[in-house]
């Protein structure tokens, strides 16, 4: 049962207009004086007001359409997770509306409204931090909600992922097992999981006496992206004997930047990445990462939802689907 939202009249009661002008500002806001649409903008972020797309006959019904909101849809780790939603949304007669916020939370904000006018009856969210106005307008919607990839957070109503952190730390103690005793984090974009690995990589290494260094950027992953880091890193720290990566990419272009310079992987510098993607694994050497099933993340969360959407509640509200170190050839 969806929580009743606020409407357009309310929005009108608590400015003293009526709802023909709220609807005016809503359309175009040069249609209002600078001071009223001021007001209104106001009552509408207290409110926590959402604009519905759909005609009012229809607007207590169910839409059976499912939200799926995500930072990138080229990232091969997401068009994995949509994959693996569909395959249990497919089956049960839910269609997915999709959008992306290019990891801006302000987007995100922007987008998360887009959505919710087209009255849907549930949200898949892919980060665990949002704004305030987003959290207010989730908490308005009242429509069931599953965070994904993090699975240890604290969580809005439902979570599904892995533990970035043990993930990371196991990583790195994997490769100081090895013999690596100069290991450096690359990162890239410094989203909330790249800084939940960073720490599980600090924690591996301070564990064993050793000093953790790392480079960031605000940057977009790319392999292009991994092939400077990589120069940066052998600049800053020419000691380095080992790259942990926040993801695949920057570790694959970090190792084709190793082969250009004639560095040996792993003899001199070992290479590790994050969420095994498909050409890491065919590559030579085949990059050590850390394996994270994504469409088994995409599944669970869309049956825990479904589960939500029939009046029930999950067994579980943070679901953690596991992990697998691979060595690969590259550590």
């Amino acid at each position: 049962m969806k929580k009743k939202r606020p409407v357009l009249q309310d929005v009108a009661d608590l400015v003293g207009v009526t709802k023909m002008t709220v609807s005016r500002f809503l359309r175009n806001p040069d249609q209002v004086s600078e001071a009223l649409g001021k007001r209104i903008a106001e009552a509408v972020d207290q409110l926590g007001y959402i604009p519905n797309r759909v005609p009012d006959i229809l607007s207590n019904s169910t839409s059976h359409a499912i939200g799926v909101l995500l930072p990138s849809l080229t990232n091969q780790v997401f068009s994995e997770v949509i994959r693996g939603i569909e395959s249990i949304t497919d089956r049960t007669g839910y269609q997915t509306m999709l959008a992306h916020y290019g990891y801006s939370a302000q987007k995100e904000e922007e987008r998360l409204l887009s959505l919710l006018s087209y009255n849907i009856d549930g949200l898949i969210l892919a980060e665990r931090t949002h704004t305030p106005k987003t959290l207010k307008v989730l908490q308005t919607a009242g429509i069931p909600v599953v965070e994904l990839m993090d699975s240890v957070s604290p969580c809005l109503d439902i979570a599904v992922g892995i533990d970035n952190f043990e993930a990371a730390s196991q990583m790195t103690l994997a490769m100081l097992e090895r013999g690596c005793q100069n290991v450096v984090y690359l990162g890239a974009r410094q989203d909330e999981r790249t800084l939940i690995r960073l720490q599980g990589f600090e924690a591996a290494m301070r564990s064993a006496g050793l000093q953790p260094r790392k480079v960031m950027t605000p940057v977009s992953s790319s392999y292009s992206l991994g092939a400077e880091l990589l120069q940066e890193t052998c600049q800053k720290y020419p000691e380095v004997d080992g790259l942990f990566c926040t993801n695949d990419d920057i570790a694959i272009g970090a190792i084709f930047e190793c082969q250009r310079q004639g560095i040996k992987v792993p003899e001199e510098i070992a290479v590790a990445g994050f969420h095994g993607h498909d050409i890491g694994q065919v590559m030579t050497p085949k990059l050590a990462s850390v394996l994270t099933p994504r469409n088994l993340m995409g599944r669970k969360a869309a049956e825990a939802l479904l589960v939500r959407l029939k009046g029930e509640q999950p067994e579980q509200t943070l679901i953690d689907v596991g992990f697998t170190l691979s060595l690969g050839e590259s550590v």
